[in-house]
């Protein structure tokens, strides 16, 4: 079984931690966007699967996983007449702001696992251009050598095509590389890619849910460099 030569990391739930991160965000994109009809923001709660009173994403939310467009055609649909006309720009401009929470500390990490030759990259179904201003705002942006959104071309989660583009566009062997995320959709594409697959429990999934489709099921990423050891020999790290 090939080495470890290159990871492909997920971004909310497995770089940023998801509650921390977007909990509060949806609360208040729901304010927003409902511009204080009660009716209109329990759709959109609904839509969402937003707990309203409690104020977080229900672990079945399609926010967790789904693309952009996705989100932005629940949100279309739950507003009827009510959707602003340029309302997916709208919902990439406020993701794009969100408040970040990261997993760990992720200067140091992606800096220790550069420094040993690895190849970095990150495929979310948020858009590229929200991806690459977060990674930026982490201080992170030039740490991936491939950062893919479900806008970038190469299609969303859970199908196989972006993690596929990473493997080319690293020259890497899918068998080399690793998809590390905290989402079924995660999992399920590396699987279908051919990269093996390694779960973080920083999202909204539990181990039960995650375990089934996983090589391991890790705390957070803080715990993927003694992973890699594990697996690369222990002059790898």
């Amino acid at each position: 079984m090939d080495d470890m030569k290159g990871i492909l990391f997920d971004k909310d739930g497995t770089l940023f931690d998801f509650s921390a991160t977007w909990d509060r965000w949806g609360a208040d994109l729901i304010s927003r966007l409902s511009g204080g009809s009660a009716e209109l923001a329990t759709a959109l709660a609904h839509a969402l699967h937003y707990d309203l009173a409690r104020s977080v994403f229900r672990p079945d939310s399609p926010v967790i996983a789904g693309s952009g467009a996705e989100v932005t055609a629940l949100i279309a649909d739950a507003m009827g007449a009510a959707a602003p006309p340029d309302l997916e720009p709208l919902l990439n401009d406020a993701a794009r702001d969100a408040p970040l929470a990261e997993a760990v500390p992720l200067a140091p990490l992606m800096a220790r696992l550069r420094s040993t030759g690895l190849k970095l990259g990150v495929c979310t179904n948020d858009s590229e251009d929200s991806a690459r201003a977060h990674l930026r705002r982490a201080g992170i942006g030039a740490a991936f050598d491939f950062v893919a959104g479900y806008d970038s071309g190469h299609g969303a989660k859970p199908d196989a095509s972006p993690l596929l583009a990473f493997a080319e566009a690293t020259g890497l062997s899918p068998a080399g590389c690793v998809m590390v995320g905290d989402s079924t959709h995660d999992l399920a594409a590396a699987r279908e890619a051919g990269f093996r697959a390694v779960a973080v429990l920083t999202g909204p999934a539990d181990f039960a849910e995650l375990a089934p489709l996983a090589e391991a099921v890790l705390p957070d990423i803080g715990h993927l460099e003694d992973w890699l050891a594990r697996r690369n020999g222990p002059e790898a790290l």
